[in-house]
């Protein structure tokens, strides 16, 4: 069965570059069909308003409605990630790992920034679409996104990142396990639309968006901020992986 190879579109104003991640052995392909190739949704771009590509997923086939995709967001070392959780947010993590359903947008924290003490950033990641790893390994073989300390400083300074995450096609991808230690850019005109890009090279699955908005101080308006809070399941993986020790969806 071939590697699922995650890729990502980065698009920050002049810059926009590739960069590729292997999340293990898992099929790419969308037993749907609703993405063949992935040259279906012309109609749509990289730059919609959060939350666009997603809800149009849903109006196509296959099992998507309800499904919590597991993904995976990291960055350098000592940065830390977080989701919402009731008036503040989760436990900071290295690694943040959660369930994520399809067609939602969920807005999270990045804080310890390496070099910027004391900064915050509230990007957003919306699911556009789901993976179809083998039954039972979906949370062994999460949407990995590997952000890095570019993707930072150019948010911090005002600009908008925006990253696809898409599946390679496993008939044209270079038959090399990719690692977020092997991530490596690929630098495309700044005229492309990175959604486009992507959907040529392979399937959308994601898109995260880093700007430098913070929270409003108004409590009033954190549920528009947050995106109505969408529903998440965190996954715990385990320090030391061996045989015995498995990744869980806590409840």
């Amino acid at each position: 069965m071939p590697n699922v190879i995650i890729t990502t579109v980065r698009f920050a104003l002049a810059v926009v570059a590739v960069a590729i991640t292997s999340i293990g052995s898992a099929t790419a392909a969308d037993p749907s069909g609703y993405l063949p190739g992935g040259r279906t949704h012309r109609l749509l771009r990289g730059d919609f308003p959060p939350g666009t590509l997603g809800q149009a997923r849903l109006t196509g086939r296959g099992p998507v409605a309800g499904y919590l995709q597991p993904v995976a967001i990291s960055g350098p070392e000592g940065t830390q990630f977080a989701l919402p959780l009731g008036a503040g947010f989760a436990p900071a993590s290295p690694r943040m790992a959660a369930g994520m359903l399809i067609g939602a947008v969920y807005r999270f924290q990045i804080s310890a920034i390496p070099g910027s003490p004391g900064a915050e950033l509230f990007p957003t990641i919306e699911i556009i679409d789901r993976t179809y790893p083998p039954p039972g390994l979906a949370i062994r073989f999460p949407i990995e996104v590997v952000l890095d300390q570019e993707d930072f400083d150019a948010a911090l300074s005002g600009q908008l990142v925006t990253r696809v995450i898409y599946l390679e096609d496993p008939q044209t991808a270079t038959p090399l396990v990719q690692t977020p230690e092997t991530n490596r850019p690929l630098e495309i005109d700044e005229f492309e639309d990175p959604l486009e890009v992507a959907d040529r090279l392979g399937r959308p699955v994601a898109i995260v968006r880093i700007g430098s908005v913070a929270p409003p101080s108004s409590p009033a308006l954190l549920p528009q901020f947050y995106f109505g809070y969408p529903v998440w399941a965190p996954i715990v993986y385990p320090e030391t992986v061996n045989a015995q020790s498995e990744p869980a969806i806590q409840p």
